[in-house]
């Protein structure tokens, strides 16, 4: 079950980060550092799956596994969520906000861990991530579809939160993360190319 859900991951996130990719081309260069963010985000998703293929079936990639899954997790997932909201507020933020969007998740996961949070700020992170792919899903109301697959998108990323140690109860989802993650991953990319903030109108800039 384990080295299905990995290969489902590889396959999913790999084909939404190829989609992305190839529907980049159609869009103004405004919402190029967005769209590219988000493709990161599913690159690391699918890397971390296919490590963890290989993984199970014997290859000594554990270490780079888990270090794939928590970029995942803690980069990946944040990108595609604050290109989801970006995209649909029609705000544009330049490539060097961008940069420094990515350093700073970088900078406080490593403050996270040197303290200590680093179980409490993955589950807020990913929290926080999922309600603005499902914010950004309802900004699209009434576009059925884009709508739909970002409420479940979100959802989904919600059921596969990490709970933090210590609490009264562990998520009866935490074994499917791969498999949640790999269902999210085409619903998030449906989301993304079908919001018509993306399509690279003239918009003011937001930074």
């Amino acid at each position: 079950m384990q080295l299905l859900q990995a290969v489902l991951l590889l396959l999913a996130a790999g084909t939404s980060a190829i989609w992305i990719g190839r529907s980049r081309r159609h869009y103004g260069d405004a919402n190029q550092p967005a769209l590219f963010s988000a493709m990161l985000g599913f690159i690391l998703a699918a890397a971390s799956g296919a490590c963890a293929a290989a993984s199970l079936i014997g290859f000594d990639l554990e270490e780079a596994h888990q270090w794939l899954e928590r970029a995942s997790l803690l980069l990946g997932l944040p990108l595609i969520a604050l290109a989801a909201l970006t995209l649909a507020r029609r705000w544009i933020w330049s490539r060097p906000n961008w940069g420094r969007v990515v350093l700073g998740l970088c900078v406080f996961f490593e403050l996270a861990r040197q303290l200590g949070w680093s179980e409490p700020y993955a589950f807020g992170l990913m929290l926080t991530s999922a309600l603005l792919i499902i914010y950004a899903g309802a900004l699209q109301w009434p576009a059925s579809l884009p709508a739909a697959a970002g409420v479940v998108a979100g959802t989904l990323l919600l059921g596969s939160a990490p709970l933090p140690a210590g609490m009264l109860m562990d998520s009866p989802l935490s074994e499917l993360r791969p498999l949640l993650l790999a269902v999210a991953s085409p619903l998030i990319a449906v989301l993304l190319v079908r919001m018509p903030g993306s399509a690279g109108e003239d918009q003011p800039a937001a930074g």
